[in-house]
């Protein structure tokens, strides 16, 4: 290690600049020639803009590899480390520091972005949007490692090296699922550049019919499915590490995440309606066009400092500059939809408001309009201190006066669509209705009887009720076609999608049980316990038998045993060598079916031998992630269908590959 301009050089850190730069310089130049060679067809070109996203993902994977490196072995001559690492972290909160603080997670966005051009590189059909989704993904891969190569560098050496690091926050090595959480939700976001850049590609080449669709239709619900695991993993930290019993508050970092989820959720049920009728072309771009750009928003916002949240990353040149890459995206898609708009026009429209497409359209609406009031919520504390000068909040009560009618909404549709035939309702769906909505109304009225006093969770059950038994019906009503209920696997094996979607909508079901519950009912209680000293609490006797001290070389943290009824729990309070002014609850649960036993420590004074505890009683939360789990199961379901084959893509005689207009054969759909 030598001194350069008063900055440490560290060999390591120079090593993983260089990597960028080449890794940079290859997407640059697969950026170019994927635009040539779209124009051109020339087929060299495009073989090369293949080979330089294999090159861009290489040199990538260096960067990281070197970056991860860095930490592990405790090089505090790179800033990065110095500043969100410390050599008595455990070896698994080094590993997951990679992505702890802004530099380091912006590179782990382009390492995934990387790894997604390279796979479409290797797997795309070779026809005329090939070479445009390439540089369209090209594109995004520019603005990811530039920012790596300037304002968010991780490798940047520092002036006096410390020795030891100053370690991550404390949140991000209080838990395990920090290891789970990001990545998960890097894959969902960056999944959908995908289908964004085929979108593009169509617009481009003016091939807006259905074979853009087909081809990333698997991208897609891979991309959701991620996305979909990575927010009931955030609700798990929460509801595991904040020590307050729940699992989601609207904050604005969550709402960042769950803006696309409701945009890309819409996407998967309207291109149904594309694939089946040829209808909603326009929407579907818009769709995946604000899509993707809303995961650029949400990065902004989690990014910028402009909001207050426990996820978000601190202040930084970088907001604006994510926010001028989401206007360009935003001014790309929608201006290329303007200048397409006479060829993107339906030659279909709606038949009947009562048909499968009505209320998948209908859908459509609520989840647009649930995204669009998140976004206004979000940002209006934002505008407030933009025009007044002070900032407000909006509170979850805010958000549950759209949300809740807004949720009601979709489990109604979401049980009356799949039932519903193509074109138009006739007298058999009138009659196939009365047993699941006989069966709702008998829902609503014995939760009614049973005590559910708040009308939205009644009506919840009842809708809930409706949905399981209109599926059943559904699947038997199949299952009985074919001879009996032993022909349902063959059933499934034959129409994955149809199962799959049945599946993801049971556990849709079982969240909303899960939510409504947990939600109208979780109650908590603040105790201050002496040894042995037991005190009722919600109906059980609540005991504290032992204070003790834990001490590790990262943290010290004070461990209650405390027995709840018939089982013992040990909630600690945490507190990091890094940063001991801030100490930081573990709250112990025990999970069940009917409700979890939780309980958070608040404060040990053991040389006297008492602690304040806080008991939560929040029934039904682990519905929620059952019902994640059989969402998940059900979209694994519907990936196992194979892709519908169509006929290539190529240009029309006389036109050329650039996809100008000419004559030929139209696109055909097998």
């Amino acid at each position: 290690m030598t001194d350069f301009l008063g900055l440490a050089f560290s060999p390591v850190g120079a090593a993983g600049t260089l990597a960028l730069m080449f890794a940079l310089a290859f997407c640059l130049y697969a950026l170019v020639s994927g635009v040539l060679a779209g124009r051109s067809g020339d087929a060299r070109l495009e073989q090369s803009t293949r080979m330089s996203l294999w090159a861009n993902f290489l040199f990538v994977s260096v960067a990281l590899g070197t970056l991860e490196y860095a930490i592990l072995s405790n090089d505090f001559t790179v800033r990065y480390v110095a500043e969100h690492s410390m050599s008595v972290s455990p070896t698994w909160v080094k590993v997951v520091t990679l992505w702890a603080a802004l530099e380091g997670s912006i590179l782990l966005w382009a390492w995934v972005l990387s790894l997604y051009a390279f796979l479409v590189s290797l797997t795309a059909r070779r026809d005329v949007l090939r070479p445009w989704v390439l540089a369209v993904m090209a594109l995004s891969l520019v603005f990811f490692i530039g920012l790596n190569l300037t304002v968010a560098s991780p490798f940047t050496p520092v002036v006096d090296v410390p020795q030891d690091g100053r370690g991550p926050n404390p949140l991000l090595q209080n838990h395990w699922m920090m290891a789970v959480h990001p990545v998960l939700m890097y894959i969902g976001f960056v999944g959908l550049s995908v289908p964004f850049a085929y979108a593009i590609a169509a617009m481009v080449t003016g091939r807006l019919g259905e074979s853009w669709l087909i081809q990333t239709r698997r991208w897609t619900m891979v991309a959701w499915a991620f996305l979909t695991a990575a927010i009931a993993a955030g609700g798990w930290w929460s509801y595991e590490i904040l020590g307050w019993g729940g699992y989601w508050a609207w904050d604005p970092v969550e709402n960042a995440s769950f803006i696309p989820w409701l945009l890309a959720t819409a996407f998967i049920h309207s291109v149904q309606i594309q694939e089946r009728r040829r209808m909603l072309k326009g929407w579907n771009l818009y769709l995946i066009i604000f899509g993707y750009a809303a995961t650029v928003l949400g990065t902004f916002l989690t990014r910028s400092g402009v909001v207050e949240s426990v996820h978000a990353f601190s202040n930084g040149p970088i907001g604006p500059i994510f926010l001028m890459f989401f206007t360009v995206l935003v001014v790309l898609g929608v201006g290329l939809a303007t200048w397409r708009l006479p060829a993107i026009r339906d030659p279909h429209s709606l038949d009947a408001t009562v048909s499968r497409e009505g209320a998948v359209l209908g859908g459509n609406v609520v989840f647009v309009l649930f995204a669009a009031l998140v976004i206004l919520a979000t940002l209006f504390p934002i505008l407030v201190e933009a025009v007044r000068g002070f900032r407000t909040v909006v509170g979850p009560s805010f958000y549950d006066v759209f949300a809740i009618p807004l949720g009601l909404a979709l489990l109604f549709l979401m049980g009356v669509g799949p039932m519903l035939p193509w074109r138009r309702a006739n007298q058999t769906f009138f009659q196939s209705l009365r047993l699941p909505v006989g069966a709702g109304l008998l829902a609503t009225v014995l939760a009614v009887v049973l005590g559910v006093r708040n009308p939205g969770l009644a009506l919840a059950l009842g809708l809930c009720a409706y949905n399981l038994v209109g599926l059943g019906q559904l699947t038997m009503q199949s299952a009985l076609a074919r001879g009996g209920l032993k022909h349902l696997p063959a059933l499934v094996r034959e129409h994955p999608r149809r199962y799959g979607a049945y599946l993801a909508h049971l556990g849709v079901i079982l969240m909303a049980v899960g939510i409504g519950f947990s939600g109208t009912y979780k109650a908590k209680q603040e105790v201050t316990l002496r040894l042995n000293e037991p005190q009722t609490i919600f109906g059980r006797a609540v005991t504290l038998t032992k204070l003790d001290t834990e001490r590790r070389p990262e943290r010290m943290s004070s461990v209650a045993t405390v027995e709840v009824g018939d089982e013992t729990l040990t909630p600690k309070m945490n507190t990091y060598v890094n940063q001991p002014q801030q100490a930081v609850a573990m709250p112990a649960v025990k999970y069940h079916l009917m409700g979890d036993t939780y309980v958070t420590l608040l404060k040990a004074v053991p040389e006297e031998k008492w602690a304040t505890v806080a008991v939560i009683d929040s029934p039904l939360v682990s519905w929620i992630w059952w019902g994640t789990a059989m969402l998940l199961l059900g979209t694994g379901v519907s990936l196992t269908a194979p892709v519908r084959e169509t006929a290539r893509v190529t240009a029309p005689a006389g036109s050329g590959r650039s996809g100008k207009p000419g004559k030929g054969r139209r696109e055909a759909t097998a």
